[in-house]
């Protein structure tokens, strides 16, 4: 019985240490500008999933047939046509969202906007940051910031929102702290070759927790300041985690094949863990 015993607290330790892995939903539906990296980013996030064993994903994905702009001069008819079908992807894209409704949003423990933009027709987005407040993850990649500009309780949740950017530059991001797992593995600089860098609007330092800064102007490098590009918070018993990195494909891929390379795939394997760690903080993983 003694050994019995001994082998019964064996097997309760080795399972306690294989957690069962979180779910993830990863919302990647976009009704503004449209960035070439998600299928990337999709493919990474899950990827990062499934080599840690962490959490799995549940993608929700644009639908296909969304028209392309009307050009300039259309005709009667082909406005109508357009309306047309510009209404019926309108009805798939809202079938797509039903996965964030809040019966829907039981099933998982976090989200993940991946370079979401637009006014995305979510069933019930009050009920989404409530979702989040009750104790869940969110994590927001890029332009997560460039989403629901008319919907000031998103951007409170997220701590900020896009206000431009200039052209694609190299910075150096300031580690804010050396200890959280989206930057614990990050010197006191990370110097990216080339990236789309953010500057926003509504952002608060005091109502945030910073991770990645930088001192200087992107564009403007003799104008000092405080130019923030990762952050972190709480909301309500939630957890929010945002970069406002990964606008190119050679930053969030470490294949040093990729064409029109300018980030190393070294830049773009710390970038992962950036992520992965950003995630494990929401899901409360890791500390």
């Amino acid at each position: 019985m003694k050994i019995l015993a001994t082998l019964l607290v064996a097997a309760l330790a080795v399972t306690s240490l294989h957690a069962e892995p979180k779910k993830l939903l990863v919302v990647t539906t976009t009704t503004g500008f449209r960035h070439s990296s998600i299928p990337t980013l999709e493919k990474i996030i899950t990827q990062l999933g499934q080599d840690s064993g962490e959490f799995t994903v549940d993608l929700v994905q644009q639908p296909p047939g969304k028209p392309d702009k009307l050009k300039k001069g259309a005709t009667a008819e082909e406005k109508a046509a357009y309306n047309d079908a510009e209404g019926k992807w309108e009805i798939t894209l809202k079938r797509e969202l039903e996965k964030l409704s809040p019966a829907n949003l039981k099933s998982y423990d976090g989200v993940v906007f991946a370079s979401t933009t637009g006014d995305l027709p979510l069933p019930d987005k009050q009920g989404f940051l409530d979702w989040i407040k009750a104790g869940h993850a969110f994590v927001g990649i890029h332009a997560a910031s460039d989403t629901f500009h008319g919907f000031p309780e998103f951007i409170a949740m997220l701590g900020g929102e896009f206000a431009h950017h200039g052209s694609q530059v190299s910075v150096d991001c300031l580690n804010q702290d050396s200890a959280n797992p989206a930057t614990a593995h990050l010197g006191q600089t990370w110097t990216l070759q080339q990236e789309e860098i953010y500057q926003f609007k509504n952002y608060d330092a005091t109502k945030v927790h910073d991770l990645l800064i930088m001192d200087k102007h992107p564009e403007h490098k003799e104008q000092a300041g405080h130019f923030p590009v990762s952050w972190c918070k709480p909301f309500g018993d939630g957890k929010v985690f945002y970069t406002s990195l990964g606008h190119r494909e050679d930053i969030i891929d470490a294949n040093p094949n990729l064409k029109d390379r300018k980030n190393s795939p070294e830049i773009a394997k710390a970038y992962q863990a950036h992520i992965l760690g950003g995630i494990e903080w929401a899901l409360g993983i890791k500390k």
